[in-house]
């Protein structure tokens, strides 16, 4: 373990706040039957999370951050991400720009939440995946697994941000039967984020879905409109 790896781990630890960590653990649904079952908190906050991805990002290996990734605590995996996030975003190589998507795409076992998602997925996977094809994604929301879903639909969030909104929509059909939540959520969220650039696009979507759509994802999806017609969409008046 080389000396940087070392003083990251303990700058962590010294962070951690066991007083806080059951309350972490019942947060992110850690206990036995929830979707975080298993994993193990040091109760660090998200600022100072951010703080050390800052002072450490270009300490540290692409190797070494792939080795952390792999560490059973949360909020050590979310602060690598941080990491891979600074690292992709600051290079201007593209051959180190595809070993850190690489990376992410082998490791995506250990981003097993949905902060670990939502903080990574649309600044790593979203600018490399752009311009390619989103066959890739597509296959993800296909499996029955919940984090690889999020990901691909989250990592569409950055397709959103630049006018693309195919990929989303597509994504948004395939999942609309999704049992869990954590997936109603998101892709209500990333409809939304479509409605918030291209109101129509949105509504032309919702308008031959929201029937059959899980109410969250509804709620989630109109949240911004005028309050008449969230009220449309909510009392199934919208023809």
């Amino acid at each position: 373990m080389s000396k940087h790896v070392k003083d990251f781990l303990q700058k962590m630890e010294s962070l951690g706040n066991p007083g806080q960590v059951a309350g972490k653990a019942k947060f992110y649904q850690a206990y036995p039957g929830g979707y975080g079952e298993g994993d193990k908190f040091l109760s660090i906050s998200v600022p100072e999370q951010r703080a050390v991805s800052t002072a450490f990002y270009k300490q540290l290996t692409p190797d070494e951050l792939a080795k952390l990734l792999e560490n059973p605590f949360h909020e050590i995996r979310l602060t690598t991400l941080m990491m891979l996030v600074l690292r992709f975003q600051k290079s201007k190589d593209n051959a180190e720009q595809e070993a850190i998507v690489n990376i992410y795409l082998s490791h995506m076992d250990y981003v097993n939440n949905w902060d670990l998602v939502d903080s990574s997925a649309h600044y790593i996977l979203g600018p490399w995946f752009l311009n390619k094809p989103h066959d890739f994604l597509t296959k993800l929301a296909d499996e029955n697994h919940l984090w690889n879903q999020r990901i691909a639909v989250l990592t569409t969030f950055h397709f959103i941000k630049k006018g693309q909104y195919k990929t989303t929509l597509i994504l948004a059909e395939k999942l609309l039967n999704h049992k869990h939540d954590l997936i109603h959520k998101a892709v209500g969220w990333m409809l939304r984020e479509i409605g918030n650039r291209d109101y129509q696009t949105e509504y032309d979507f919702l308008k031959k879905h929201y029937k059959t759509m899980p109410r969250t994802m509804l709620r989630y999806a109109i949240e911004k409109f005028d309050e008449s017609v969230r009220q449309g969409f909510l009392k199934g008046t919208i023809n």
